[in-house]
C-alpha cells in the first residue's frame, strides 16, 4: 500500500526509471528462462547448460548497476520525499530499506510479466523454431522459475541498498565529496595499465611462439592467447579506474593559468564532478569499446555473428546509459544552488551553457582516448 501511495507521487523521472527497470528486469528473466528452457530440452549431463546460465550474468550485473546509480540519485532528486518519510519517523536504515524495496518491486513486476509470457508460450501456442527455447513437451518444475526468477528483485534490491549511503538519505545530511585523488587511486591504475600493455605487446610481438592453449571467445570472436586475454583484461581495468581521475586533471587543465570566466566555470565544474561521473562513465565507455571491437570483428569475419550477445549487449549498453543519465540528473541536482547563485550575480546564460557545453568535450576528449585504447588493445588481441 506504501508503494502505491508513493506510485502516485511520481513525476516523468521517477515513472521512467521504474519502468526502465521493470523492462531491463523483464528481459534479464526471458534470458534465465531461455537458459531454463533449454536446459529442460538438452540430454541430461549436457554443459552446455552451464554456458547459457553464464551468459545471463552479464545482463544479470547491468541491471544491478543500474538499479544502484539510480537508487543513489533518488535521495538529491527527491528531497522532499526524504524529509517527509523523516517526519513520519523512518530513520535512514528504513529509508534506504524503502529505495530498495522499491526497486525490487519494479524488478519483480518485469519478470512477472516474462514469466507470464512464457507460460501463454508453452501452452502449445509457440512454433517448432520456439520450442527448444521453452522446453515444450517436458514438465516445467514450479520451483525452477520461481528460483531463477527471484536472483533478478533480489539482486537489484541488494544492490540499491549498498549504493545510498546513510548520509545521504537524510535531509541536510549530504556529504561534501573530495575533489582530488589520493596517490594510490591513481598509481594502481597507471600500474595495471602498463603491466597489461606490456603482456600484450609480448604476446603480440613478432615471432613470439604460438600459444599451445589458445583460448576460445565467446559469441563469435574467434580465440586469443592467454596472455593477450590478461593483458587486454589489466588494461581495460586500468583504463577504467583512471577515468575518474582523468577528468579532474582535464578541469584542472581547463582552469589553468588565468582562466576565462568560461573555462573557470568549466574547468572547476568538471574537477567538482569528476569523482561522481567517474565510475558510470568509465563503465560506459568499456561496453561501447566492447561493442565497437565486436562489431568490428563479425565484420571482419562474416558468418561469426551471434544473436543472443548482440541482445545482451544492447541490454548492457541501455544499462549502462541509463545509468549515466541518472548519475549526470544527480549532479544537476546538487549543482542547482550553484547555478540559482551565479544567476542571482547577475551570470549571463549564455555563460553557463558555454560552460557545460565546453565541460562536456573535455569529457568526450577524455573518453575518447581511453575508449579507444580499450577498444585497440581488443582488436590487436583477436585472432
Amino acid at each position: 500500500m506504501f508503494y502505491l501511495r508513493l506510485a502516485r507521487g511520481y513525476r516523468v523521472p521517477d515513472l521512467g526509471r521504474w519502468l526502465l527497470t521493470a523492462l531491463a528486469s523483464a528481459v534479464v528473466a526471458a534470458f534465465l528462462l531461455r537458459a531454463l528452457g533449454r536446459a529442460m530440452s538438452d540430454r541430461p549431463g549436457d554443459a552446455d547448460a552451464l554456458v547459457r546460465l553464464l551468459w545471463c550474468l552479464p545482463p544479470l550485473a547491468a541491471v544491478a548497476w543500474f538499479a544502484a546509480v539510480a537508487a543513489r540519485a533518488v535521495p538529491a532528486q527527491r528531497p522532499e520525499r526524504i524529509t517527509g518519510l523523516t517526519a513520519a519517523g523512518a530513520g535512514s536504515g528504513r529509508i534506504r530499506g524503502l529505495i530498495a524495496g522499491e526497486v525490487a518491486l519494479a524488478c519483480t513486476l518485469g519478470s512477472v510479466l516474462t514469466l507470464l509470457v512464457f507460460l501463454v508460450l508453452r501452452n502449445d501456442i509457440a512454433g517448432p523454431s520456439l520450442a527448444p527455447d521453452l522446453g515444450m513437451g517436458v514438465p516445467l518444475p514450479a520451483a525452477a522459475p520461481l528460483t531463477l526468477l527471484a536472483l533478478v528483485p533480489i539482486t537489484a534490491g541488494i544492490a540499491a541498498a549498498c549504493a545510498v549511503p546513510f548520509a545521504e538519505t537524510l535531509p541536510g545530511g549530504r556529504r561534501t565529496t573530495p575533489t582530488g585523488f589520493g596517490p594510490l587511486r591513481v598509481a594502481v591504475p597507471i600500474g595495471l595499465a602498463v603491466v597489461g600493455l606490456a603482456l600484450e605487446l609480448i604476446a603480440l610481438r613478432p615471432g613470439a611462439p604460438a600459444d599451445g592453449r589458445p583460448v576460445h571467445l565467446p559469441a563469435g570472436l574467434g580465440s586469443t592467447s592467454v596472455a593477450a586475454l590478461g593483458g587486454w583484461a589489466a588494461s581495460a581495468l586500468g583504463l577504467a579506474l583512471i577515468t575518474g581521475p582523468l577528468l579532474g586533471w582535464t578541469g584542472r587543465l581547463l582552469a589553468l593559468g588565468r582562466p576565462t570566466p568560461l573555462r573557470l566555470l568549466a574547468g572547476r565544474g568538471l574537477t567538482a564532478q569528476a569523482r561522481r561521473l567517474g565510475a558510470p562513465l568509465a563503465v560506459l565507455t568499456l561496453v561501447v569499446a566492447m561493442v565497437l571491437t565486436t562489431i568490428r570483428y563479425w565484420i571482419g569475419t562474416p558468418g561469426s555473428a551471434d544473436a543472443l550477445p548482440a541482445v545482451e549487449a544492447c541490454l548492457v549498453l541501455g544499462c549502462a546509459a541509463a545509468a549515466v543519465a541518472a548519475r549526470l540528473a544527480e549532479v544537476r541536482t546538487d549543482r542547482r544552488n550553484v547555478t540559482d547563485a551565479l544567476l542571482r550575480l547577475g551570470t549571463s546564460p549564455r555563460l553557463l551553457f558555454g560552460a557545460v557545453a565546453l565541460r562536456t568535450l573535455a569529457v568526450g576528449t577524455a573518453l575518447l582516448v581511453t575508449g579507444g585504447a580499450t577498444a585497440a588493445l581488443a582488436a590487436a588481441g583477436l585472432r
